[in-house]
């Protein structure tokens, strides 16, 4: 019993822990103020920020989700297999707007998984199938990122 209750201990230490450092610090998303050469669909969505959510898993409790998007078609994602592992992962790369004005495509650096689609909505980011399709089914609705505003820095502080 003794080995399980210290595992336990350790998972939620490091899951507080993972949360605050997520949650707190800004680092992965840039403000919004010099959005420059976009189209017109693109610039009226406010999509620069952290998105958060729990994905769908076949053989796990569920997949903890974060993907930062920042105004220089760059970003971070960060998946945790809840239930499988501790163990985060996290891929760096570009995004390009899609053919559909209001999707992106992922391309991670290391050309090693597949690009991922997302649409893009107000505060939120919908994940899409390989072929550019909503999910369907029971769990659809737990395909969606929510964005947290962390652009706005707080009153008196200058940035640096």
């Amino acid at each position: 019993m003794q080995p399980f209750k210290l595992k336990l201990k350790k998972t939620l230490a490091f899951l507080i822990a993972g949360s605050v450092y997520i949650t707190g610090c800004p680092v992965f998303a840039e403000p919004t103020d010099n959005i420059q050469d976009m189209h017109h669909e693109q610039a009226s969505l406010d999509w620069p920020g952290l998105y958060f959510g729990f994905m769908p898993c076949a053989d796990c409790r569920g997949i903890k989700t974060t993907l930062a998007l920042n105004t220089n078609n760059t970003y971070v994602l960060s998946a945790q297999y809840v239930g499988k592992s501790i163990r985060e992962f996290v891929e760096k790369g570009k995004f390009a707007w899609g053919d559909k004005k209001d999707t992106i495509v992922l391309t991670p650096r290391k050309g090693s998984t597949t690009p991922q689609q997302y649409l893009v909505g107000e505060d939120k980011l919908v994940k899409l199938d390989e072929n550019g399709n909503r999910f369907t089914g029971d769990l659809a609705d737990r395909y969606t990122l929510r964005r947290k505003d962390v652009t706005q820095l707080p009153e008196g502080h200058s940035g640096h």
